[in-house]
């Protein structure tokens, strides 16, 4: 399996360097440039072209990639032109809060989906299962910002039970008990909108998987050897039901992080997905480049990841 593993990081090698290019051509194309913001009737169009100059974008555009490849490579993706910090540094202290972010998304996702599947394929045709139709149509067919946005206006800024912005209150010193208190209480109205949002096809497939078990010989032969109901769906249908759910496992994971843009956006919950379009709209390519690269990367290791999970779950089945 490691031997398949190390075979597979290889590949991704060309993969990346075809996602450098496209992401460079696509960033060179953008209108503008980091310096069109600072164009003003004063502006003296010589200053404006020193810049340009000094920051390398007259040079031929393989001259341009191959000098931002090299230094992308040992980590360096330049300087953010709005924020004048290294992107990687910008990037390493939104990609904390992104990340953390994503995984008690991911959990309370499973954690409100798995149960609910469950419940729907055990007692298909019921009433519980019928409601759980109905909140899968709603949260298939509502757009992520009007949830968003619905979420903030009733819970931020109705009831005022939570923070309508940031990611934790700035006037708290960093590293004390007050201040992760304070993360927490900021994540956990995105976290379950973003939630929300992720359970519908979970639900779907756990639910269609279940109804589907129950009717499999193995389900019968348990039951005809006198196992308890709650071991049958707990131990046996469940286990099965999952496999074609843990497959999509490491998509989600990375999914996640490049998706949050809109739930970000919308809370100005500080992670990479407010800074990739806070650049956009300043024209930050440094810090743009730098974001496709790594949200491209992120579902290639997804890929990755999917495949190793199912292998875990489901020994029979070994990735090629």
């Amino acid at each position: 399996m490691w031997k398949t593993v190390l075979r597979r990081v290889l590949l991704m090698i060309p993969q990346i360097f075809i996602l450098s290019i496209l992401v460079f051509a696509v960033a060179q194309f953008m209108p503008g440039d980091p310096f069109t913001g600072l164009i003003t009737p004063e502006t003296d169009p010589i200053v404006i072209e020193n810049l340009r100059e000094q920051a390398g974008l007259n040079d031929p555009l393989p001259i341009q990639y191959f000098r931002w490849l090299g230094n992308a490579l040992q980590g360096d993706f330049g300087t953010s032109y709005t924020y004048k910090v290294p992107v990687s540094v910008l990037i390493g202290q939104r990609a904390q809060n992104t990340i953390l972010l994503s995984l008690v998304s991911l959990v309370l996702t499973y954690a409100i989906a798995l149960p609910l599947g469950m419940l729907a394929g055990r007692y298909n045709d019921s009433f519980m299962d019928k409601a759980v139709i109905v909140y899968n149509y709603v949260s298939y067919a509502i757009p992520t910002f009007v949830l968003a946005l619905l979420m903030l206006w009733f819970f931020g800024y109705t009831l005022g039970w939570f923070p309508t912005n940031g990611s934790v209150e700035v006037t708290l010193q960093s590293g004390s008990f007050e201040y992760y208190m304070s993360r927490a209480y900021h994540l956990i109205l995105p976290s379950v909108t973003y939630a929300i949002l992720g359970t519908t096809s979970i639900i779907q497939y756990l639910r269609s998987e279940v109804i589907d078990a129950k009717t499999q010989d193995y389900v019968k032969t348990a039951r005809s050897k006198g196992v308890p109901e709650k071991v049958v769906y707990n131990r046996h249908i469940f286990r099965n039901s999952f496999l074609p759910i843990a497959s999509t496992l490491g998509y989600q994971i990375t999914g996640l992080i490049g998706g949050s843009v809109f739930i970000e956006q919308i809370f100005a919950y500080q992670g990479m997905g407010q800074l990739f379009i806070q650049s956009i709209n300043s024209r930050d390519y440094s810090v743009i480049t730098a974001l496709v690269l790594l949200f491209g990367i992120a579902t290639l290791v997804g890929t990755l990841l999917s495949d190793i999970i199912m292998s875990i779950v489901d020994p029979r089945i070994r990735i090629d």
